[in-house]
């Protein structure tokens, strides 16, 4: 089982990895980082992908029931699974991971657009986010 460094060697080892974090979404703080960053500065990065996790998950709660979730309502597990934003230039892929503790995290993986492989890296990432063992 991969820990944080582990896990962003291997999320860089797919093809057309230009970068590659562990995000808590809460705090926009980058937990790990591995390559380059699409803003040139990885907190940067963290904290402008956490806006957009934070977006995804409160509109899920909301589309889903019409209404801000109550906090006992929401069922176990990360509130979006991925979410995939597309430039001219590539892809980011926001995978949430699930933890065994109350966490808000999720992995960033920068694609390059044309050597890149989307549906390999939403498996890879979702295979890593399981794998996952943070400490």
């Amino acid at each position: 089982m991969p820990g944080i460094d582990e896990c962003l060697l291997e999320a860089m080892a797919l093809p057309g990895a230009r970068g590659a974090s562990l995000v808590d979404w809460t705090s926009g703080l980058a937990l790990g980082t591995a390559g380059e960053s699409p803003t040139g500065d990885h907190e940067t990065t963290a904290a402008e992908t956490a806006e957009l996790a934070r977006a995804a998950a409160e509109f899920d709660s909301f589309a889903t029931t019409g209404q801000a979730p109550e906090p006992a309502e929401s069922p176990p597990g990360p509130p979006v699974e991925d979410l995939i934003v597309t430039t001219r230039a590539g892809y980011h892929v926001l995978r949430f991971v699930e933890t065994s503790f109350d966490s808000s995290v999720f992995l960033h993986l920068w694609l390059d657009r044309d050597t890149g492989n989307l549906a390999l890296a939403r498996i890879r990432l979702r295979d890593l986010a399981e794998r996952l063992v943070l400490g």
